[in-house]
């Protein structure tokens, strides 16, 4: 499962800080003026015309974590993306503005330090840091502090596809269902939901900020795959032709208006996703012998995209039942979306 931001900065803080530690030389601690000269014969030293890249790499990782240690962000920052400017071949370009992302973070710069995880990813070859590739830090990253879908879309895409192994594929596809609904690509979404549902463990994972995830994904994509013949196009309508069905008797046109797609029957106290929630009865044995009744107007509890109509004299045990009608949200078809469906069923009086 994906990380929350606080843990995933804390992993690449945690990582960085181990590698620079492992090169960093012993001389951090001098007093000021010794740590100054350091620094100038660092420098002077990686003017020198041939110096090896080896030799290149050790110095300046050594002035880089000496200003690191004495939080000179800003010349560090300085530092290192003028390196890579200057020398746009060199095979070490992926860690040092790995390290230039870290410090914005460090100074709560996302947005500074989502371009350089980004460009590190689009225009750096891969390394790894104590055995974990650059790349997928970049993008575990971009993932927790992007907040352009479009962009979110595309890093879900690249670390499903280049690093399934290292991430819980179920969620992903998930979030990369939610991002495509943002945007209104809508078979995109719809296909990326479908694959979450196939994985083994869709019905059990547990998604941070999506509680309702797993019902939420398959009452999408079964209703995409109804005929969808049940919904009314107005509130008016659905309640008229339930009242007349009822007033009646007629049970076969109230099996018919009833949602095939999640109908539920419940207490007011239950979740309506729960599985002894989700009813699929037929209303005769309620009908039969019974005198039903219902007001005359909806609830006042009824709302825009909700409504509620109190009916009685279903049987001996719960007499009331509050049938629920509800606004279809489903902008994948717009001329489905805004329609009006029986929902379910609450038993008893309203809580």
């Amino acid at each position: 499962m994906l990380q929350t931001i606080a843990r995933l900065t804390a992993r690449l803080c945690l990582g960085l800080s181990a590698v620079t530690l492992l090169l960093l030389v012993t001389g951090c601690d001098s007093p000021a003026n010794s740590f100054t000269e350091t620094q100038e014969q660092l420098y002077a030293i990686l003017q020198q015309e041939n110096l090896p890249a080896e030799s290149k790499y050790t110095i300046i990782n050594r002035i880089a974590n000496n200003l690191l240690a004495t939080e000179e962000y800003n010349q560090l920052i300085i530092l290192l993306t003028g390196y890579v400017e200057d020398n746009p071949a060199d095979l070490y370009n992926a860690y040092w503005l790995l390290m230039t992302a870290y410090v914005y973070m460090q100074l709560e710069a996302k947005p500074m330090a989502e371009y350089y995880f980004d460009r590190i990813i689009n225009t750096c070859q891969d390394l790894e840091v104590q055995g974990q590739s650059i790349h997928f830090l970049c993008l575990q990253n971009l993932i927790q502090i992007s907040q352009n879908s479009t962009h979110r879309i595309t890093y879900f895409n690249e670390i499903i596809s280049r690093f399934p192994q290292l991430v819980n594929t179920t969620e992903l596809y998930y979030r990369l269902g939610v991002e495509y609904e943002n945007e209104g690509e809508w078979d995109l979404a719809l296909k990326s939901f479908s694959d979450f549902l196939a994985q083994e463990d869709a019905s059990s994972i547990q998604i941070t900020g999506e509680p309702d995830a797993y019902n939420y994904a398959q009452r999408l994509v079964d209703f995409n795959d109804s005929p969808k013949d049940w919904t009314f196009d107005s509130l008016e309508s659905l309640e008229k032709a339930v009242k007349t069905a009822i007033t009646n008797y007629n049970y076969r046109l109230l099996d018919n208006y009833k949602s095939k797609v999640n109908f539920f029957a419940m207490s007011w106290r239950q979740d309506a996703y729960d599985t002894n929630s989700q009813e699929d009865f037929s209303m005769r044995g309620f009908m039969r012998g019974n005198r039903i009744r219902y007001n005359a107007e909806l609830d006042e509890a009824s709302n825009p995209n909700e409504a509620y109509l109190r009916t009685w004299g279903w049987n001996n045990y719960v007499s009331v039942w509050y049938l629920y009608f509800r606004k279809v949200n489903f902008p994948i078809d717009p001329e489905i979306h805004g329609r009006w469906e029986w929902a379910g069923i609450y038993y008893g009086e309203m809580l």
